[in-house]
């Protein structure tokens, strides 16, 4: 346990940040995970507008590297397009 006032503090606003930042990854595998398991066209344009929402807010807070979130993008886009 940290002695000084300010590493405590530190302490507890790291643990709630990663908190948040799990739960924000967690649903954008989730919603990546319902694109690739949707079985109409349709739908899957629907949820591919979801994740890359997703997507793009995560890549400009950081949460992941925005060259990633490109791929991924890039990726579903080609797999949503693939069963057209």
């Amino acid at each position: 346990m940290p002695n000084i006032k300010s590493a405590t503090k530190r302490m507890k606003l790291s643990a709630e940040a990663r908190n948040r930042n799990r739960a924000a990854r967690a649903r954008i595998r989730t919603a990546m995970r319902k694109v690739r398991e949707s079985a109409s066209p349709e739908e899957s344009v629907r949820l591919l507008r979801e994740a890359t929402a997703l997507l793009d807010r995560a890549g400009t807070r950081r949460l992941l590297h925005p060259n990633r979130v490109g791929r991924l993008k890039g990726q579903l886009a080609r797999l949503v397009n693939s069963r057209d």
